[in-house]
C-alpha cells in the first residue's frame, strides 16, 4: 500500500512531528511505502490568486476555477501543485497531521485543500462525493487540540469536536474518499496552557503514541464515516423526501 502523510506543523519538535514519525515508522514496518508532504518544510504556498498562473484564461478578472481548469488542461499548474497531485494519485491512504486552530485545520492546510484540489483535473459537477475522483482510497485526519477530551464534546467549551471535523471530512468525502473516523489526541497543553502535572503529561503523550501506532494496524477493522451521495439528492441538492 502506498501511503501519504500531509504534514502540516510548523515546529519540528511538535507533537505532531512525533505522531507523523510514529506514523511513517509503524506503515514502514508493516511492509508499506510511505511519502511525507511537510507544507511548512517544503514551504508549500498556501495562497491562491493570479500570481500562480503565468499564462491566465482570463487576464481581466481572476477566477480560479476558471485558471485551474485551463492549467490542468494545458498541463501547466505550478510545480508544487502538480508534485501534491502526483502524491494523492500515488496513495491508497492519506493521513492529515495537524493541530486543531481555532476550531479548524491551519491556514497552510485549508490552502493546500484550495490549490491542490483543482477544478478540471480532480474535480467536477458529477465528478465528486461517491462519484469522486479518488473512489476507493482511504483518508483519516490525526488532530491535536489542547483541551482536553472532556471539554469536546456536545456543548462542551470546546465544541463540539464531531461538527468541528465535519467540514475537513466532508471535503475529502467530496473528493470520493472513503474517510475513517479520526484519530483524536486531546490535552496537548503547551504555550501556557497546563492541565496536568508535567510527568503526567509525559506518560498522556506516551499513550497517545501507543493508541495510534495499534490504530495504524487496526485501520482495516474500521467503520467508516457515512455521507449522503448522489442517489440521495434531488436535482437542485436538496435531500429526496424518499431516499434510495
Amino acid at each position: 500500500m502506498n501511503v501519504l502523510i500531509v504534514y502540516c506543523h510548523p515546529e519540528p519538535g511538535s507533537f505532531n512531528a512525533a505522531l507523523k514519525s510514529v506514523a511513517q515508522e509503524e506503515l514502514e514496518r508493516q511492509g508499506h511505502t510511505v511519502a511525507v508532504s511537510d507544507l511548512y518544510a517544503e514551504g508549500f504556498d498556501p495562497v491562491e490568486g493570479p500570481a500562480h498562473y503565468s499564462q491566465r484564461q482570463r487576464p481581466d478578472y481572476f477566477s480560479a476555477l476558471t485558471e485551474q481548469r485551463s492549467a490542468s488542461d494545458q498541463e501547466r499548474l505550478p510545480s508544487e501543485v502538480a508534485r501534491e497531485i502526483a502524491r494523492l494519485e500515488r496513495a491508497d491512504l492519506v493521513i492529515l497531521q495537524f493541530p486543531l486552530w481555532w476550531h479548524a485545520q491551519p491556514a497552510m492546510l485549508k490552502g493546500w485543500f484550495d490549490r491542490v484540489v483543482v477544478y478540471g483535473g480532480l474535480y467536477t459537477g458529477r465528478c465528486r462525493y461517491d462519484a469522486g475522483y479518488f473512489l476507493g482510497r482511504r483518508a483519516i485526519c490525526s488532530v491535536t487540540t489542547g483541551a482536553p477530551a472532556s471539554a469536546f464534546g456536545p456543548g462542551g467549551r470546546g465544541g463540539n469536536i464531531e461538527r468541528l471535523m465535519w467540514p475537513i471530512h466532508y471535503s475529502l468525502y467530496y473528493m470520493g474518499f472513503t474517510v475513517l473516523p479520526p484519530f483524536l489526541s486531546h490535552g496537548i497543553q503547551g504555550g501556557g496552557l497546563s492541565y496536568q502535572a508535567e510527568a503526567g503529561f509525559q506518560a498522556h503523550l506516551g499513550r497517545l503514541k501507543q493508541d495510534w501506532t495499534k490504530r495504524l494496524a487496526q485501520l482495516d477493522c474500521d467503520e467508516p464515516l457515512r455521507f449522503n451521495g448522489w442517489a440521495d439528492w434531488n436535482e437542485d441538492g436538496s435531500m429526496c423526501r424518499q431516499p434510495h
